[in-house]
This record gives structure tokens, C-alpha cells and sequence, in this order.
């Protein structure tokens, strides 16, 4: 039994070091609306004027 919770609490602290390691994870949840990961606009296409 004891080496379930030795497991346990070294997976957790594996965990714990790669979600810090990891750098802007966010564990809040679904997002609706608020497009925060989302990628800039695509700038427009010039049109050229054919003679």
C-alpha cells in the first residue's frame, strides 16, 4: 500500500515540474468569446490595377 502513495506523490511532482516548466498554460477551462489564443488577422491581398 505504501507504494501507492511513494507512486502517487512522485507522479504528482512530475506533473507539478512540467506544468511549471511548461510556460503559459492556462487550466481555467473552455474559453467562450474571448478568443485569447487566437492567430492575428491575415493582412489583405493588394489588388493590382491592370491597365
Amino acid at each position: 500500500m505504501w507504494k501507492i502513495a511513494v507512486g502517487f506523490a512522485l507522479f504528482a511532482g512530475l506533473a507539478i515540474y512540467v506544468l511549471s516548466k511548461g510556460g503559459d498554460i492556462d487550466m481555467s477551462g473552455e474559453k467562450h468569446g474571448d478568443a485569447t489564443h487566437s492567430e492575428a488577422p491575415a493582412a489583405p491581398a493588394k489588388a493590382s490595377s491592370a491597365p
